[in-house]
């Protein structure tokens, strides 16, 4: 894309034909560069073993706490016994 800008500001003028032209061979030319850039001289093939054997996949890293709060901490609160004062100071604060 720079080197198809540079060459147009050592072109000099153009009119609007000549530069949609000059355009398509640039996209032309760029095509053929990616097409040359990728291209593979055979068949794509899977993995060695040694590759995959050296690949990392991790799990999922958040687990769900929502079981671990229902099954402990929230019956530990619910199932206290409180007397009058204590309900007292948990309202005022």
């Amino acid at each position: 894309m720079v080197q198809s800008q540079r060459n147009y500001l050592y072109m000099g003028v153009m009119t609007m034909k000549e530069l949609c032209e000059y355009s398509k061979q640039q996209q032309i030319l760029r095509a053929a560069v990616h097409r040359r850039k990728h291209a593979h001289e055979g068949l794509c093939s899977g993995l060695t073993d040694a590759e995959y054997n050296r690949m990392v996949i991790r799990q999922k890293s958040t687990f769900s706490k929502a079981r671990k709060f229902t099954h402990n901490r929230m019956w530990r609160e619910t199932s206290k016994n409180y007397s009058v004062e204590q309900l007292k100071t948990i309202v005022k604060s």
